[in-house]
């Protein structure tokens, strides 16, 4: 990292602004330049390539990501960093700032007004407060992902990658994985932050799959089914898919009859299936569906 976009000067910049970072938007940014290499290094950015930021917070990434890529679109939420931006990230004119809620931003049309790209990398150090809907997003939103290295709170990196039967392992789990091949690269201490959170942080690597992981003819059902599942994982499946009400007039029996012909043991709880299994069971609701006159 060069000495332009040192943190001791983008402390100095923040200072001149008189800008306090706010822990409700999650602003802790990342001040260790090692760090920032690593990051770059195992996005596998290469100079054709469109990336796209999300929260840029001072700039530090956003200019090395900038030195290895053709444009950078950085989405930034807080516009009293817009005149830090602008110092630290000035005279690259390979970089766009939006100021935008990442959560409302159409990613895929965005990338295409700025760049004309029809796909675009994910690279981010993500506001902890929203990781999660935001991954669910850039995932089921938008087609024009082609994979992301994102840094994240340690206990949302190892829900990415849990098993079945695991704690970590839920609704979350089950989406990410159905899309992407989730990877932890390594651990990342909260001493390396300014200011230090509470939490140490991980960076993973989402590569999207060419195909979903299973082969599956309604991706609502699906993630209906996986939602209801998980709903109450105190529960049995059966139960926990009859309290869910997903479908009008249906019974713990009902979803029993649905289960077995699954191959799915409807004592079982919703954390113990794979996507192989999530995928049977959508395939019979939908045969069960269909007997009763019902499309989905």
């Amino acid at each position: 990292m060069s000495e332009q976009v040192s943190f001791g000067r983008v402390r100095a910049i923040l200072e001149k602004h008189n800008i306090r970072l706010r822990k409700s938007l999650g602003q802790n940014f990342l001040i260790d330049g090692n760090i920032v290499r690593k990051i770059v290094t195992a996005s596998r950015v290469t100079p054709g390539d469109v990336v796209v930021e999300i929260g840029p917070g001072a700039g530090i990434l956003t200019a090395a990501l900038a030195g290895t890529c053709a444009h950078v679109v950085a989405v930034e939420l807080d516009k009293r960093l817009l005149p830090v931006l602008e110092e630290v990230l000035g005279g690259l004119q390979n970089v766009t700032v939006v100021l935008k809620d990442a959560l409302e931003v159409d990613f895929d049309r965005l990338v295409s007004r700025v760049t004309g790209a029809t796909t675009y990398k994910v690279v981010a150090n993500l506001p902890y407060y929203i990781t999660t809907p935001l991954i669910m997003h850039l995932l089921r939103g938008q087609s024009g992902v082609a994979g992301m290295v994102l840094m994240i709170q340690l206990e949302v990196a190892d829900r990415l990658v849990a098993r079945p039967g695991s704690k970590d392992y839920g609704a979350f789990t089950v989406t990410v994985q159905y899309y992407c091949r989730p990877e932890i690269l390594f651990r990342v201490p909260r001493t390396v932050f300014f200011p230090q959170p509470e939490v140490d942080s991980a960076v993973v690597r989402l590569a999207k799959r060419q195909e979903p992981e299973v082969v599956v003819d309604n991706e609502d059902l699906f993630f209906t089914l996986v939602r209801g599942a998980f709903g109450q994982r105190r529960k049995t499946l059966a139960n926990a898919l009859a309290g869910a009400k997903i479908f009008p007039g249906w019974t713990r029996a009902t979803w029993e009859e649905v289960l077995k012909r699954a191959g799915i043991d409807s004592r079982c709880r919703g954390e113990t299936l794979g996507l192989a299994e999530f995928a049977a069971l959508a395939r019979a609701c939908r045969q069960r569906l269909m007997e009763s006159g019902i499309s989905s």
